[in-house]
């Protein structure tokens, strides 16, 4: 299972880059952390996301890293068989 994700979003000018990652962030593990039992839900002081993150532009090669995401999962299973 990947420990990380990588999406490709646009965020307009206008918007400040810490505040979109934070509410990406925030949302998404309110929603992943809303599933399984009222009693796991319960429990305080859990993270779902790490603190820190990286941010890139994108520029010409958009296609690029698109592919790339695409095939990410694919390229860490290859990875993992040349580790074992």
């Amino acid at each position: 299972m990947p420990d990380h994700i990588h999406p490709c979003v646009s965020i307009p000018p206008k918007y400040a880059v810490v505040n979109a990652i934070g509410l990406l962030k925030g949302k998404s593990a309110s929603e992943v952390m809303s599933f399984g039992t009222k009693s796991s839900r319960m429990v305080r002081g859990r993270t779902f996301w790490a603190r820190g993150y990286c941010v890139s532009t994108v520029g010409l090669n958009e296609e690029t890293i698109r592919e790339y995401i695409r095939n990410q999962e694919k390229t860490d299973m290859l990875q993992e068989e040349l580790t074992l």
